[in-house]
């Protein structure tokens, strides 16, 4: 199982319920994990009946919400604590150091840092990179409405000093208010997940992280799968 994170205190739920859901259109098996305080999952992800802690399957996608372990999770769906959970990926929504040891986030193959740059989710976000023990890769992916040098710029400077290793070879900006998160919305009240009428940076977004997170020897596969998820209502 490959163990991607996703890092800040910026709202990461639908993006990465997104992201898994074009993943497993793409032929993989897909746990997601919202190990943030406000656990939106638990409100936005429809479940039968939600307890405190509990795995629910939405789209084909099972959704982890109220676990603070992978062996909690282990014991709730019946497996022993020394056989791996069977799924191809696991998305990990975190907002809070502790969750860096929680779920072993020093054992992913890709870390990815989202923020906005409204005060507190930048600064809040460093917060919380701030307090790693061991030096860690970041892609950013950044919400703004004008994309410019002078806001990664101010990033790097405010992370200064941190364990934050970033990847400057690629940075991903994805729309703030173009329309998306309304349709976003309207995909909760459906309880669906849909992308046909979503913006085509918000899309294009998407394809560059399932890349990322595939390889590029996937990439035929994933052009496949958007084209499915393109067609579907």
């Amino acid at each position: 199982m490959e163990i991607i994170g996703f890092i800040g205190s910026y709202d990461k739920t639908d993006l990465i319920i997104y992201i898994a859901k074009a993943l497993t259109v793409a032929g993989k098996r897909v746990l997601v994990i919202d190990s943030t305080m406000e656990q939106k999952a638990k409100y936005v992800v429809p479940a039968i009946n939600p307890t405190k802690g509990y795995v629910t399957e939405f789209e084909n996608i099972d959704v982890s919400v109220g676990f603070d372990s992978f062996d909690e999770i282990k014991q709730y769906l019946g497996f022993s604590l020394e056989k791996e959970l069977e799924y191809d990926i696991c998305l990990i929504d975190i907002d809070s150091a502790s969750g860096f040891e929680r779920f072993q986030i020093e054992k992913s193959i890709k870390n990815y840092f989202v923020t906005s740059f409204d005060l507190y989710s930048l600064k809040r976000g460093i917060e919380i990179i701030n307090d790693l023990k061991e030096p860690t890769k970041f892609t950013k992916i950044i919400y703004s409405k004008n994309i410019s040098k002078e806001e990664n710029d101010y990033l790097n400077y405010i992370s200064l000093g941190t364990k934050a290793i970033w990847n400057e070879d690629y940075i991903l900006y994805l729309p703030i208010d173009n329309g998306d998160q309304s349709i976003i919305i309207e995909n909760q009240r459906m309880s669906k997940i849909g992308i046909r009428k979503l913006s085509n940076q918000f899309k294009d977004g998407l394809r560059f992280i399932v890349l990322d997170i595939l390889g590029e020897e996937k990439e035929k596969e994933i052009k496949k799968a958007f084209k499915i998820l393109e067609k579907e209502v």
